[in-house]
């Protein structure tokens, strides 16, 4: 519409080549009333939120018989993750389902992943919030074994992360979960915190803060949903947002 109206008051301002730019500044328009007050298409973020919580549940499954069965642990895990998403019955069937699929001895997980790429692809937060529910996942029992971490590198090499890239990733992680609950009280507290935040004692005051707003920003709920994670899945980020909060309040306060 905006670009038929551009043309229009473009030919009166300026001619035939009034048209032209009238066109070009209307299309604009356009795509942003398009994208909705939020700058993104309502319509594809559903879809995005869709896909996520499928791929995220296919994976967890896969991730999960890895070793060749499926633990109480790692079953345990998955009903508390479904309880704290809030899920509906409906839903909750879906996430079993899915979870169930990606557990098959056959399953293959490359079409999935192609269709994240291509539905979510475009963003390293939701490429790397998928990371780091698997993980999470994958350290349910308290460890990650070889057939876990072997499968989470093929994962991230899809997703696009180096080797040394998803192990640094998975530090950060393995950390954070260290300050679940509030500050940790053992002797490498301290450490646990810097590798936290990917950083390390030599880093400068500026250094850490840096890491520290990057993972902020990573795990803010308003952004997260924004880009297409699920309502009901931004609680675990909340949670890693909380340790990381834990993690840089210790190192500040060594630091004074």
């Amino acid at each position: 519409m905006f670009r038929i109206l551009g043309a229009i008051v473009g030919f009166f301002m300026l001619g035939f080549l009034g048209i032209f730019l009238g066109y070009l500044v209307g299309s604009f328009i356009d795509r942003f009333k398009a994208l909705g007050p939020s700058g993104m298409n309502p319509f594809n973020t559903t879809r995005r939120q869709s896909v996520f919580l499928e791929t995220a549940f296919v994976l967890m499954g896969k991730l999960a018989k890895a070793d060749g069965r499926v633990s109480e642990t790692e079953v345990s895990h998955v009903e508390q993750f479904m309880q704290k998403l809030g899920m509906t019955p409906e839903h909750r069937l879906k996430a079993i389902a899915l979870f169930k699929q990606g557990a098959a001895v056959d399953y293959d997980i490359h079409p999935k992943m192609n269709e994240f790429l291509a539905i979510c692809g475009h963003s390293n937060n939701l490429k790397q919030m998928l990371l780091v529910y698997l993980i999470i996942m994958g350290l349910s029992d308290g460890h990650l074994n070889s057939d876990e971490e072997g499968l989470l590198h093929v994962i991230a090499g899809r997703l696009g992360y180096s080797h040394a890239a998803f192990n640094q990733l998975l530090d950060m992680v393995l950390n954070q979960m260290h300050f679940a609950g509030g500050q940790s009280t053992s002797a490498s507290a301290l450490d646990d915190a810097y590798k936290a935040l990917g950083v390390s004692k030599d880093s400068t005051d500026q250094e850490i803060k840096h890491a520290y707003r990057k993972l902020m920003s990573q795990y803010h709920p308003d952004k997260l949903m924004g880009q297409g994670v699920p309502e009901e899945m931004i609680a675990v980020a909340t949670e890693q947002a909380k340790e990381v909060q834990t993690a840089y309040d210790l190192i500040k306060k060594s630091r004074e």
